[in-house]
């Protein structure tokens, strides 16, 4: 098998996910994933697409990630992934991972701030006299 890539979003974080058959190795930013991703929840987030698939252990992910937080990086991260595996096998994978919900962009971003107010939606405080 040939490398696949794919490009995972969320908020300003943008991963390129390079997957080619392998044991599992996961190398984030030439750092391996629990060297990049302290806490455990984000490095669960980062490998759930091969755990709904059921293939961990079968591919080598090499990924490049940039922008945003360690939370939106960990979700572009597992979007890049499950649009790979797609790539993949469209057949073994795709139906398992839409039903996850790990094949739609989460469109959320941040709203912006307007002029006059400290906020997005905050107002400054209202004096009367």
């Amino acid at each position: 098998m040939e490398q696949t890539h794919a490009l995972g979003r969320r908020k300003a974080a943008v991963a390129r996910v390079y997957l080619s058959a392998g044991k599992g190795n996961v190398v984030i930013n030439g750092r391996s994933v629990e060297e990049y991703f302290s806490l455990e929840s984000l490095r669960y987030i980062v490998n759930q697409p091969f755990a709904v698939t059921s293939s961990e252990g079968q591919f080598d992910a090499k990924i490049t990630v940039v922008g945003g937080g360690i939370k939106g990086q960990a979700e572009a991260i597992r979007l890049g992934i499950a649009r790979a595996l797609c790539e993949v096998d469209k057949e073994a994978y795709r139906s398992t991972l839409k039903a996850a919900g790990f094949l739609t962009r989460d469109a959320r971003e941040v709203e912006r701030k307007k002029p006059g107010q400290p906020g997005a939606r905050r107002r400054f405080q209202f004096s009367k006299r």
